[in-house]
């Protein structure tokens, strides 16, 4: 399989690529000449170039008529995590986008065991997984993770920009199936889904009650607690199973 990259500098058939991804093409990988790579935009458009010549810190190409990525999925998903302590987001990032997540966005809440620390330094590092992660598995788009919401209230009134918000409880709720049929996009638009999950602590009563006054439908995950890096990831595998994205 050819390798893939990320840039935003194609047009009228060539390309070029630059910064590390440069480097590791022409240094690492030692590429040459009429070698071919796939190219993305970021917008689920693909492209095969071959390579046309380097220059310092860059790789030219020229590229063939773009077609669209087939590994995007009919959803686009955020995932609404409670911060977790350790290294556990970065699991969240690195297999949420392999299972086609769009976007993470990390909170902090009320019985979130972590604390903020050198988050914009973090940032970076979780960005740079995302993009490792989305090059792996081939997608046509660059995931990204936000900076942390810093309380529950912060989440609650991003709700209005989502087609449909899972609000994952521990005590229960609406059957995942019955909420996605339910479930209607904007008028030739994909699915905007979002699906919230707690920390190790999980979620305050009260907060249960704020996420369904912002509009949120509280689900159930079944008769098992699941831990705070398995529940996103789990949801997510039922959402894209659901919607016919992992057929």
């Amino acid at each position: 399989m050819p390798h893939r990259y990320f840039t935003t500098e194609i047009s009228d058939g060539t390309a070029t690529l630059r910064g590390a991804d440069a480097h590791h093409l022409a240094r690492v990988m030692r590429a040459k000449p009429g070698d071919t790579v796939i190219l993305c935009d970021g917008s689920a458009v693909e492209y095969t170039a071959t390579i046309t010549g380097f220059g310092e810190d860059r790789v030219d190409f020229a590229v063939e008529p773009g077609y669209p990525s087939a590994a995007e999925p009919t959803v686009e998903v955020t995932l609404l995590a409670g911060y977790p302590k350790q290294d556990k987001l970065e699991q969240i990032i690195k297999h949420g986008v392999e299972l086609g997540a769009a976007h993470i966005v990390p909170f902090f809440s009320r019985y979130c065991v972590a604390a903020p620390k050198k988050e914009e330094q973090k940032n970076e590092r979780y960005n740079r997984i995302a993009l490792e992660a989305a090059k792996q598995c081939g997608r046509g788009v660059l995931p990204d993770v936000a900076l942390p919401l810093p309380n529950f209230g912060a989440v609650c009134r991003s709700f209005d920009q989502y087609d449909l918000v899972l609000f994952c409880y521990e005590c229960g709720g609406a059957p995942l199936r019955q909420l996605l049929a339910e479930a209607k996009p904007a008028d030739g638009q994909k699915l905007r889904l979002a699906i919230v999950t707690g920390a190790e602590g999980g979620f305050a009563a009260e907060e249960a009650e704020m996420a369904a006054k912002a509009g949120a439908k509280t689900v159930g995950l079944g008769p098992r607690i699941l831990r705070c890096e398995t529940a996103p990831l789990a949801v997510l595998s039922a959402v894209m199973t659901l919607t016919g994205n992992l057929e």
